[in-house]
């Protein structure tokens, strides 16, 4: 893996890199945005991460300006954050393994991979962080967010929070008008069959406007029924509501960047001081 970096800083707010990285897996170079904490030190103790699908959006969510914003009411603690910008994103990001049915996310495996076993070494080589913490952290929006619970699932000894904007957990086996049932959903049927990921937590967030579809007629869009329902397929394996899991609805909430930016504070000050 190759890369290249620009480095822009202001004294006392968080260090910004734009790296490109090379992937023969993936077949293309990845874009990388690091914020690095203010003061980082590769002597002080190792740093906690979090990789943050969709960095192209990272601008949009106004990521600097929050992280900057909270460093400074000390509300969050340090942590480098690594924004992964997408490629081909109906095929990269999914649930690993699993493509839909019109076989979408047929390499979300193969970004699994990439972040596991090629973008993590390589950050543990050029940065200070700690990678069997436990306490790392990875998230996205849309397929960004189903993709990060997928990848967090099945890495627990590396992330042990995940969070979830909008999440597209839709993500289904079946079209809608070739027999579908809540069954269909390919994130909670993995959740149902597995075990606790002991010590794991989750953050998911989602919008009363994020869509109108409302496939059961039960007057709440699918949106917010998927999420809901992916929350309870994980307290049927242990987790516990409010401890283990917490979910931000947003009244008026849209699918999009303004939605997200305003939700990202919350998801930073949860992470914890």
């Amino acid at each position: 893996m190759n890369n290249s970096t620009l480095n822009v800083s202001i004294s006392g707010t968080t260090t910004h890199q734009l790296t490109g990285v090379h992937s023969d897996l993936l077949k293309r170079e990845v874009k990388v945005d690091i914020f690095l904490p203010p003061g980082y030190s590769k002597t002080e103790k190792p740093y906690r991460f979090i990789i943050l699908n969709d960095g192209q959006d990272a601008r949009a969510v106004k990521l600097e300006a929050t992280l900057n914003r909270l460093y400074a009411e000390n509300a969050i603690k340090d942590f480098i954050v690594i924004g992964v910008h997408a490629g081909e994103r109906l095929q990269e990001y999914g649930v690993s393994g699993k493509p839909d049915y019109r076989k979408r996310g047929n390499r979300a495996r193969r970004y699994e991979e990439f972040v596991v076993d090629q973008l993590i070494p390589w950050l543990e080589h050029q940065y200070h962080i700690n990678v069997k913490s436990g306490d790392n952290v990875i998230a996205g929006w849309s397929l960004g967010g189903l993709s990060a619970m997928s990848i967090a699932w099945n890495n627990p000894d590396i992330f042990g929070k995940v969070g979830g904007f909008s999440g597209a957990f839709w993500w289904r086996k079946r079209a809608l008008d070739k027999g579908y049932t809540d069954k269909d959903r390919i994130l909670h049927a993995v959740i149902r069959k597995s075990r606790i990921r002991k010590g794991m937590k989750f953050w998911f967030q989602a919008g009363t406007n994020d869509e109108t579809s409302d496939r059961n007629n039960n007057g709440i869009i699918d949106a917010i029924d998927d999420t809901l329902d992916l929350i309870s397929e994980l307290v049927m394996v242990g987790y516990k509501p409010y401890y283990d899991i917490t979910y931000f609805e947003m009244e008026g909430g849209q699918h999009n960047c303004d939605t997200w930016a305003e939700a990202l504070p919350e998801f930073l000050k949860w992470l914890g001081k």
